[in-house]
C-alpha cells in the first residue's frame, strides 16, 4: 500500500513540476518500483500456496506419530500386564490398570474417527486394524488375569418354578434361530466375546417395546442381544454400543460418543448417531445413519444406507456436545472390508428417497425396562 501511495505521489509530482529529461529518468524509476512490488507479491502468493499444499500432509503425519506414540504406551502397559501375578489380593490395581487399558484404546479409537475425513483410506484401515489388535490383546490379558464368568441377572439365589423352567427353555429356542455364521473359530470367538460382555442392556426378548433414558452423560456401555420383533428406543447419551443378533427389529439410538458394533442383523431398520460405525453379518438391513468417519462393513449383504432421522426434546444438544451436530455425509461412504476392487460394491447401496421412513419423533415415549 505504501508503495502505490510512493508511485502515486511520484507520478504527480512528475506530471507539475519536472522537465521532460527529469520526467523521463522518473518514469524508469516508477517502473521498477512497480516490478518490484509485483514481484514481492507474486513470491507472497506462492509461498502460500507452498503452506496449503503441504498442510494435509503434515496433518496426516502429526496425525500417525501422536497414534503411533499412543500404541506404543498402549502395548508397553500390555507386557508388563502380561508378566505379573493375577492374584488381585498383591495386586489390588490390577482391575484398575486393565479399565484404564480399556479406555486409552477406546480413546485411540476416537482419535481414529474423528480424524478419518482427511486420512487416506489407507491409512484408516491401517488404524482400524491396529485398534483391533490392541483390543484382542487386552481381552486376552483380561481373561488370563481376571477370569470372567458367564453374565446373568441375579440378585440372590432363588428356586426356579416350572413356570421359569418353561421360559428359560423358550429363549433358549429363540437363540437358536440365529446361528452363529460359518461355525469358525472367529465367528466363535465373536460370539462368546458377546455372552460374557457384562454391560447393561436389553437381552432375549420377542414382540417388545424396549425404551431406555440415559441421563445426562453416560460413560458406560450398552448391549443390545439376541432381540426378535422388538422396536428398541434408547434417548439420550451413551459411550459405546453393542449389538448382537437382531432379527425384525427397529432400533432408534440418541449419540453414541464412541463407536457402535453391529454383528448379526437381518430385516432390521436402525437409526443411529455416532463417531464410528462398524457393521459385520447382516442383511437385508437399512441403515439411517449420522457418523463422523466411514461406516465400516464385512460379511454383509443387501443393506442399504440414509441420513439419520431420528428427532426427540434435547436432541439437537446431545448431538453438538457430543461432536455430531453436523452432517458430514459419511453416511454415504461406506467402506466394505470384503470388496476390494474400484467398482462399486454390490453389497450396499443408498435407500431410495422415496423409500425412506420420515423423521422418526420419540419424545413423548414412556420409559421401560
Amino acid at each position: 500500500m505504501e508503495e502505490e501511495n510512493d508511485l502515486s505521489i511520484s507520478q504527480t509530482i512528475s506530471a507539475k513540476t519536472l522537465n521532460p529529461r527529469s520526467q523521463k529518468k522518473h518514469a524508469a524509476m516508477i517502473e521498477r518500483l512497480s516490478n518490484l512490488h509485483q514481484s514481492r507479491l507474486n513470491q507472497f502468493i506462492s509461498r502460500r500456496s507452498d503452506a496449503d499444499s503441504s498442510a494435509p500432509f503434515e496433518s496426516t503425519q502429526a496425525f500417525l506419530n501422536r497414534f503411533a506414540d499412543s500404541k506404543r504406551s498402549i502395548e508397553s502397559e500390555l507386557d508388563r500386564l502380561r508378566f505379573i501375578s493375577n492374584d488381585l489380593e498383591s495386586n489390588p490395581q490390577l482391575k484398575s490398570d486393565l479399565e484404564k487399558l480399556s479406555i486409552a484404546i477406546a480413546d485411540l479409537e476416537k482419535l481414529v474417527a474423528e480424524n478419518s475425513y482427511f486420512l487416506p483410506s489407507y491409512e484408516v484401515r491401517s488404524t482400524l486394524k491396529a485398534i483391533a489388535e490392541l483390543k484382542e490383546s487386552l481381552e486376552s490379558v483380561n481373561l488370563k488375569l481376571v477370569p470372567r464368568k458367564k453374565f446373568s441377572f441375579r440378585n440372590k439365589p432363588a428356586k426356579k418354578d416350572p413356570a421359569n423352567a418353561v421360559k428359560e427353555s423358550e429363549i433358549s429356542a429363540k437363540e437358536s434361530d440365529f446361528p452363529v455364521k460359518g461355525g469358525d473359530d472367529a465367528a466363535s470367538a465373536e460370539k462368546s466375546r458377546f455372552e460374557t460382555r457384562d454391560s447393561p442392556g436389553f437381552r432375549n426378548e420377542v414382540g417388545a417395546v424396549l425404551v431406555k433414558q440415559f441421563e445426562g452423560f453416560e460413560s458406560g456401555d450398552f448391549t443390545l442381544s439376541n432381540l426378535e420383533s422388538c422396536e428398541i428406543r434408547l434417548k439420550g447419551r451413551l459411550r459405546a454400543l453393542f449389538v448382537h443378533r437382531l432379527k425384525n427389529c427397529r432400533v432408534f439410538v440418541g449419540p453414541v460418543l464412541g463407536s457402535i458394533l453391529i454383528e448379526e442383523a437381518e430385516g432390521c431398520l436402525f437409526m443411529l448417531a455416532s463417531h464410528q460405525i462398524r457393521i459385520h453379518h447382516a442383511k437385508a438391513t437399512d441403515f439411517y445413519l449420522r457418523v463422523r468417519s466411514r461406516p465400516i462393513i464385512e460379511d454383509c449383504s443387501s443393506v442399504r444406507f440414509a441420513p439419520y432421522l431420528l428427532v426427540y426434546e434435547g436432541i439437537e444438544e446431545e448431538l453438538r456436545e457430543s461432536g455430531l451436530a453436523e452432517d458430514t455425509g459419511n453416511w454415504a461412504n461406506v467402506d466394505d472390508f470384503r470388496w476390494l476392487r474400484a467398482v462399486q460394491s454390490p453389497n450396499w447401496c443408498i435407500l431410495p428417497k422415496e423409500e425412506q421412513v420420515s423423521t422418526v419423533n420419540v419424545s413423548d415415549l414412556e420409559k421401560q425396562q
